[in-house]
């Protein structure tokens, strides 16, 4: 049969892409689905890019337990995908003294969840670990295993190594039914054609709701569930150096105030549940609960540094909980309600999704395969001489496009001509941090989308 498939994922994001890389290993034939141009568009390009220490979930609920997972495979991926990864720990902070008991809770949940080296530090201590801490500060829970990635990287790491190993992947194809056939085979009716498959993994994200209830009685509801930030310079990127929340709340974690690995600090998440599924506009309320939110914490918040705001949306189930299961029709793996601590534990539910198509479709591993790839040279971490060699075998390296954060042509064509390369300005701009910088691509625009359009040989829209 043609377009027939032993598994068909559906959705580009880390859960989706972290089964493949997985299930790549074996001698399957997989097709990866994904509704937008390009891998990491959904909630995995527009979040706090932390790794989690698991501290805050539910003991004994399979959030908490891929939590911890993830937590403790991220610093060995980072080595074998080669994104940027940082343990620089994590504080959370009580503001007065009635609620400091609200820490014990927590430090007692982290370690029943099975976090390392918890512990509650006092004023005098956390004055020593952040010079800016709110002057309200009374105390504050400490995990030094929290860490900060950067979600960009993994994402398209676990891509490319799955496509190496020989996943399929379709883009700008969007799934408008599936059904379960006589063969026992599920029909995935799409935009860009039809397809078959033995299995189905559905990673899709906010949307993962909508593609469960075309196959189960049991429905499934995911609200969307937007969070705005604020990215601020690097200028500011000595503002802090630990990863600091509020107390949570029933909403999530609260407003942080973080580092990133490509030396910002970035301010937020908001929590507004909505009923649009696509927006991910910010709002001038948001924006303005993150100003006022950010210094319940820390105080001297550089404000006046910010050089962009984003929003992005987590798939939040009713019930928050991570749902990675089988419905009622066999052979149909769900994965939603995919939100925070996603990230962290994304490479987690790829293996556990693995293990559930292992069990039924029972595959052989291959002999050989990827694990592990090369990211795109930074010159900007050789030495001098390391630089000038490089130079001199491609010149291109060289050439600086974007100035804000000294990222060459060299570096730009290598994100648009490696195996899925981009396609788009933001496909670059995650490759390459390009257009991330003070400017926001306002002087480098111009060039990359000349690059993107003689390399792939079609006008950038």
């Amino acid at each position: 049969m043609k377009d027939k498939y032993d598994v068909v994922i559906i959705g580009a994001g880390v859960s989706g892409c972290s089964a493949a890389y997985y299930l790549s290993r074996y001698k399957l034939k997989i097709l990866l689905i994904e509704k937008e141009s390009d891998v990491c568009e959904g909630t995995s390009k527009a979040n706090s890019a932390i790794v989690h220490a698991g501290f805050d979930p539910t003991p004994g609920t399979l959030m908490a337990k891929l939590n911890i997972e993830g937590s403790r495979m991220m610093e060995a991926l980072s080595k074998d995908l080669d994104f940027p990864y940082k343990k620089n720990g994590a504080l959370v902070v009580s503001t007065n003294k009635e609620s400091d008991y609200l820490l014990k809770e927590l430090f007692e949940r982290g370690n029943k969840n099975g976090v390392k080296d918890l512990r509650i530090v006092k004023r005098d201590e956390l004055l020593r670990m952040e010079k800016n801490i709110s002057d309200n500060a009374t105390s504050a829970l400490y995990a030094p295993s929290s860490a900060i990635m950067c979600p960009f990287s993994y994402n398209i790491a676990m891509a490319e190594v799955a496509f190496c190993n020989g996943v399929r992947f379709r883009f700008n194809t969007r799934v408008e039914n599936i059904n379960k056939q006589e063969n026992g085979l599920f029909c995935i009716k799409c935009n860009t054609g039809t397809f078959y498959s033995s299995v189905v993994v559905n990673a899709a994200g906010v949307f993962a709701d909508e593609l469960h209830n075309m196959v189960s009685t049991n429905k499934m509801t995911i609200i969307p569930r937007k969070g705005e930030y604020m990215l601020l310079d690097k200028t500011a990127g000595n503002f802090v150096s630990h990863t600091v929340f509020p107390l949570p709340s029933a909403m999530g974690k609260g407003i942080l105030v973080t580092p990133t690995v490509h030396g910002n600090v970035l301010l937020g998440p908001t929590a507004e549940d909505i009923e649009d599924k696509n927006d991910k506009g910010t709002t001038p309320e948001g924006l303005g609960l993150i100003k006022e939110k950010c210094f319940i914490t820390m105080k001297n918040v550089p404000i006046d540094k910010v050089i962009t705001s984003f929003a992005g949306l987590r798939a939040h189930d009713i019930n928050h909980r991570f749902t990675i299961e089988e419905t009622e029709e066999k052979g149909f793996i769900d994965c939603a309600g995919i939100e925070s601590p996603g990230l962290t534990a994304a490479p987690a539910i790829g293996k556990m999704v693995t293990d559930i198509v292992l069990n039924r479709l029972n595959p052989r591993e291959k002999l050989h395969y990827l694990k592990k790839r090369e990211g795109i040279i930074k010159p900007s971490s050789l030495s001098k001489s390391e630089y000038k060699k490089l130079i001199k075998r491609n010149p291109d390296y060289g050439i600086i496009i974007c100035k804000c954060n000294g990222i060459s042509k060299g570096e730009i064509v290598d994100s648009i001509t490696r195996v899925l390369g981009a396609k788009t300005l933001g496909g670059v701009k995650r490759r390459t941090t390009s257009l991330m910088g003070a400017c926001q691509g306002g002087f480098c625009t111009s060039e990359i989308i000349k690059l993107l359009e003689y390399y792939n040989n079609e006008e950038v829209i």
